[in-house]
Formats: C-alpha cells, structure tokens, sequence
C-alpha cells in the first residue's frame, strides 16, 4: 500500500473525533443535539428564489463571470451599511471583504499571521473548528478564563504578560459557542484597549450576535478600537441560509488588502450569484423581519430545553442561559469522560459534542455542548428525557 507524504498540516489519522461524533449522530434514530444547524424550515426559499430571479434579470452576465476578489460591491455596501447600523463598526468599502463563509476568514487571518510555534489566546472552552485552523498552521494556545459575563480581561491580560509574543486574541463574545455566554460591554472596551496597549491583534467572530431572544444587545468589540486591532466577522450561515458559504470581515485597510491577496490565491472570489443574490435579498425585503422570526423560535426551544434539563437531568448539573444564539453549555459533576458518555448516550438514541475538542488546554471533566436550534419542539423533549437516563445512568456507575 502506498504511504503518502502528506504535510504536518494533514491531521493524523484516527484524530477527526469530532467528525466521528457528527457521523454517528446523523443515524436518523438518534435525537441529535450535537450539530449546528440552523431550524431549516425558516429558510426564506421563496422570497429567495424571487432575488435570484431578479440577479438573473438584471446582472446576468456579471453573477456567471469571474469578480473581484473582494466581492460584490453592493453587497459589501450593504453588510457595511448593517453592521454601522447594528454593532457600531464604521468604515469605508475599503474595510470589507467578503469570504466564501465565516470559516475562510479564520483559515485567512491563521494564514496571514500565525507562524508555527506562535502563540493565539483564545477563550477556555473556544470553537473548535478555530481551534483546528489555527493548529494546521503552527499555532500554540494559551487559554484564557471565562465566567457568566464572558471572557475575564484579568485573565486575558495576565496572558498576554505572560505571552508577550502572542500573535491573536480570538473571541467568540456573542452567544459563545460553545457555552452560549456572552461577554458584557465593559469588558469589551478593556478587550479593545489591551489589544492596543500590547498591539495583538483580535479576532471577533460574531455568526449569532443578530439572534436575540433575551436581554439587550451589546455593541461589537470592534466599535471601541480605535487602533486597527481588531478585525471584525461574521456571516450570512446563521440569518439566511449556511449553503450560501457567505461570511464577511470588517479590519483595517492594510489587513484588507494582505487578506484579499491570500483570498485570491484560495479561491478567485467567492460565489457571484449567491452575492448578488443576498444583495438582492437585503434590498427587497426585511432582514429584521426574518431574523426575529429566527430568534423568536430559538427562543422558545432554549426554554424547552431548559426545562427538559431541570426535569430529567441528575441533581447538581449546572448549565448557561443564553440570551440568544444557537447552544447552550452543560457541567455534570460525577462524570469524568463525555466521550464515553457520548457513547452511551448513543444507545438512547440521543447525541451532544463533548467539551473536550472546545479545550486547548486541559479540558473540564463532564462538559458537553447541546445545540437548541435545529430539532422541533417535540424531538427536544423526547431527547431531554433520553439523554436525563443516560446521564443517571452514568453518574450512578
């Protein structure tokens, strides 16, 4: 048998844990709670399907062709004109580009500035799939401590001491995935103010900020810098539909512009007519609109499964509130191993993401995500009260 000789970026075989978990949890008997997902019956196919009529009427020739590789031009206008609006960033069109999802932005930016061995502080338990990215390109971690109130700046400045040669800050502070917490404003402006002092830069990821369901919205880390320290993103995966592949950052002009080189030798430019299309989309309808409607329903299945932990899970288990996004974050004292638990969950035809790909470093005993966002009302239940006895079952072996 041939032995390819892959490059240290290629994970070893055997380490995909989570594509394992994600491939056993899409066995059409198992109640899974342990994608992403957005609710796919919210997807605004008609009115959609309406925009791309209108793209093919009106730029045909310009939706097939190659572009540019910063975007659509009325698109980055129109995500400029939206995220001025909603989150307090300002710019130009020289601050946006578009990326062919939110996930290109991480693999762009690791690319840009992490060298192997350089070091990224990221939020302890963080989104995994940075995680990945950040790894394949030579990345070490630090992690950083959270509580209820988000990323703690104490902890975040005692890292960036500690690490003086610490390339990135990386933050999810909207509905983190994965604990669902979210960093309050004061923090925030500590965020953007540290990042200046000891000029790292930080990444805020922001896909979930627009889906809100409790509370009050709090403005974007990037709205306090006043440096160029901190790069915005987000996307369209979570607000329309993730096969579109759109995402977007928001950063200084220089950034930009080494950020659409490193784009262009990746893929050209992202998807035309899916970029004129949203374009579209945003002109003749209202985003807001559909997106209380998302956040409305996600709210309603928060609660339920708040509820389902309260009746069927074991005394002592803690577990975050979200105000809004897409997960929610579970501690069960007593279990030391949620990859097995994951494994006897499965015979309750029940899944989750254990915590332990969320951790850089040493991962929590008995943490696991539950994603609320993508199974109806009554799969919830149903799957609450299962994985409740599988998780009796274990934390009384």
């Amino acid at each position: 048998m041939t032995k390819f000789k892959y490059s240290k970026r290629v994970p070893a075989e055997g380490t995909d844990t989570v594509g394992a978990i994600l491939k056993a949890a899409a066995d059409p008997k198992i109640i899974s709670f342990a994608g992403g997902l957005p609710a796919p019956e919210l997807f605004p196919v008609e009115k959609m399907k309406a925009a791309v009529d209108k793209v093919f009427e009106t730029h045909p020739t310009e939706a097939m062709q190659y572009g540019a590789a910063k975007g659509v031009t009325v698109l980055r206008q129109a995500i400029l004109d939206r995220v001025s609006k909603k989150e307090g960033v300002k710019g130009t069109l020289d601050n946006v580009m578009v990326t062919t999802g939110s996930e290109q932005v991480l693999d762009l930016v690791g690319k840009a500035f992490v060298d192997p061995g350089d070091t990224v502080l990221v939020e302890q338990p963080t989104y995994l799939c940075a995680l990945d990215v950040f790894k394949s390109y030579g990345a070490k971690f630090a992690g950083v401590e959270m509580d209820e109130k988000g990323m703690r700046m104490d902890s975040l400045e005692e890292q960036l001491k500690a690490h003086p040669e610490a390339k990135l800050v990386y933050t999810v502070a909207n509905f983190q995935n994965p604990t669902g917490r979210t960093m309050v404003v004061e923090r925030r402006k500590k965020m953007a103010e540290l990042a200046a002092k000891y000029d790292v830069l930080v990444l805020e990821d922001n896909p979930y900020g627009e889906i809100r369901f409790e509370g009050e919205h709090v403005p974007a880390v990037k709205s306090f810098d006043e440096t160029g320290h901190v790069i915005y993103m987000s996307t369209f995966s979570k607000t329309l539909a993730p096969g579109f592949r759109l995402g977007w950052l928001v950063a200084d002009e220089e950034i930009v512009t080494k950020l659409t080189v490193l784009k262009q030798s990746a893929d050209l430019h992202s998807d035309n007519l899916a970029q004129f299309a949203v374009a579209q989309f945003l002109e003749d309808n209202d985003l807001d609109e559909h997106v209380k409607k998302i956040s409305d329903l996600y709210g309603k299945r928060k609660q339920l499964m708040v509820e389902g932990i309260e009746e069927y899970f074991p005394a002592g288990v803690k577990y975050t509130h979200p105000e809004g996004g897409m997960f929610l974050w579970v501690e069960v004292p007593g279990v030391d191993d949620t990859v097995e638990l994951f494994k006897d969950s499965l015979k309750h035809n029940v899944a989750f993401v254990p915590g332990d790909p969320f951790y850089a470093g040493k991962p929590k005993p008995g943490a696991f995500r539950l994603n609320y966002s993508n199974m109806d009302e009554e799969s919830i239940k149903v799957g609450l009260k299962q994985l409740g006895e599988a998780l009796h079952e274990a934390v009384n072996k």
